[in-house]
């Protein structure tokens, strides 16, 4: 096997495999031991994230176990790997400042144990980072080191009127929770010596510009629901801070909404009113209020999806191909309907951005909030719970969206519940192509089964309305069952006497 035959495409999903457990990744375990002050500290490479990018390149991101050694405690170190030609390669990760971000992270300590961060190698035209290097992102190293961040937080909460107390905490552990080179990071600040106190999160942003947007709006939008949102509140930040281009943000106690969905509970279906309710309530956030945002429509959403699963169409072409006809039936079916005025809408309104604890919900993550369809939010979270039922088993899909809906309100539309339909059809598709790990066992049949089940949801919809459906490139295995929301049902029903001849 030839590395530029996997990154072609033309080896299929074994060549991937390829890439990601045989030699390419014992010449990516050498190159992290160089790295290191002593080579014996590396221990296992955990695979967290692939992206695959025919004919370009391939991304992998790894969580490195470090072995401290001498009764210290082993770290965790998040590494970003591209396999690629230079010309291929993030061209911002070889920038002039990559040196000096390197010297500064040795110099504040947070480089150690590594010598370096950074290595690319043209033999293997494999080029690694390691974290806190990311030259997009200048202003991670000094948010990593302890004592800046002692600093920072301090000035944050004397700026506040929030709990000036945390002012005085002289000592913060620092975990990087999400480390993605050139699009984005989070990071969690725990308070040592006073560990009653609640965590803080770091979420980092490319320009103080984008910071400034995102805070006023999370401000916003916790102010509105305060009043709007049935008991349902969102996550507050504490501060921004402009000269790190850094939003603050409280630690948010309780569980996903997603994990609740492992058992059919009162408390689920409680749950998932008062979330329909805030999303009911947010959609009529005025767009006065919410600040100029951007414009995203149903052809942008196909696109996005279309060019998110690149590596589907290269890897099992059958399925690519059921998937492309699938995207082309919904843009001829979205055509037909009739639309609304574009209104607020969340963007990534899912079951991991609503928190439950016993004082009630909590929405969050507004970094992809914009001016559109709402019923994009709806679909959203409708194809959410089918993916979270078909990953736990549940039989409880009908009754989880049903709530939801309820919630919703009866003030929503008929127009608006039957885009959402078609909607929980093509976002299926994206979670499908997102969320199924392309290395594990039985891949391609989960695609497999999972698309169907997308192809299911947009049939149900086009019988429902009186169209015949389109299923030319449907998969040959069966398909999950749909369970579709008898509420759906009714509202397209409705709907198709009105609009569809």
């Amino acid at each position: 096997m030839h590395i530029a035959d996997a990154l072609s495409g033309s080896a299929g999903l074994e060549g991937i495999r390829w890439m990601l457990t045989r030699a390419p990744l014992r010449a990516l375990r050498g190159e992290l031991g160089a790295m290191l002050t002593d080579p014996g500290m590396l221990g296992s490479c955990h695979l967290r994230r692939v992206r695959f990018k025919p004919g370009h390149k391939l991304i992998a991101y790894y969580d490195v176990n470090i072995r401290v050694g001498g009764g210290g405690k082993d770290g965790i170190r998040p590494v970003f790997v591209t396999w690629g030609s230079h010309k291929d390669g993030d061209p911002r990760q070889a920038a002039p400042g990559r040196a000096e971000m390197e010297a500064e992270a040795v110099r504040r300590g947070v480089a150690a144990p590594f010598r370096k961060l950074a290595v690319d190698t043209r033999e293997l035209r494999m080029h690694i980072r390691v974290s806190p290097l990311d030259v997009r992102f200048p202003q991670l190293v000094r948010v990593c080191d302890p004592d800046y961040v002692r600093d920072m937080v301090a000035g944050a909460y004397a700026a506040s009127d929030r709990a000036p107390d945390h002012a005085r905490i002289g000592r913060y552990s620092v975990t990087l929770v999400r480390y993605r080179p050139a699009q984005r990071h989070v990071l969690r600040y725990d308070p040592l010596d006073a560990p009653e106190r609640r965590a803080l999160f770091a979420k980092l942003y490319s320009t103080s510009e984008d910071g400034e947007r995102i805070f006023r709006l999370a401000k916003q939008i916790e102010e509105w629901l305060a009043l709007h949102g049935n008991d349902v509140t969102s996550v507050r930040p504490l501060a921004h801070v402009a000269g790190d281009a850094v939003i603050l943000y409280p630690q948010v106690l309780g569980t996903p909404l997603s994990e609740h969905l492992r058992r059919t509970t009162h408390s689920l279906a409680s749950s998932l009113k008062n979330t329909g309710a805030a999303l009911y309530a947010l959609h009529h956030l005025p767009q006065a209020v919410a600040g100029p945002l951007k414009l995203h429509d149903f052809a942008a959403e196909v696109e996005q999806i279309t060019r998110t699963s690149e590596h589907v169409c290269a890897l099992l072409p059958s399925v690519g191909a059921a998937l492309k006809a699938l995207l082309d039936q919904a843009l001829e079916l979205y055509e037909r309907l009739p639309l609304e005025p574009p209104a607020f809408a969340h963007g990534d309104f899912k079951t991991e951005h609503v928190w439950v604890a016993p004082g009630g919900l909590t929405l969050m993550d507004f970094d992809k909030c914009h001016v559109g369809d709402p019923a994009l939010d709806l679909g959203k979270f409708l194809a959410d719970l089918r993916f979270w039922c078909a990953v736990y088993g549940q039989h409880g899909l009908r009754q989880a969206q049903e709530q939801f809906l309820a919630g919703y309100g009866s003030g929503a539309s008929v127009e608006r519940l039957v885009r959402a339909r078609l909607y929980e059809a093509i976002e299926f598709v994206k979670q499908t192509v997102r969320r199924v790990r392309t290395l594990g066992h039985g891949w391609a049949r989960r695609a497999e089964r999972l698309i169907n089940c997308a192809q299911a949801v947009l049939d149900d919809l086009q019988a429902t309305l009186g169209l015949p459906a389109k299923r030319s490139s449907a998969l040959e295995h069966p398909v999950m069952p749909s369970g579709p929301a008898s509420h759906g049902r009714r509202a397209a029903a409705a709907f198709s006497k009105h609009w569809i001849g």
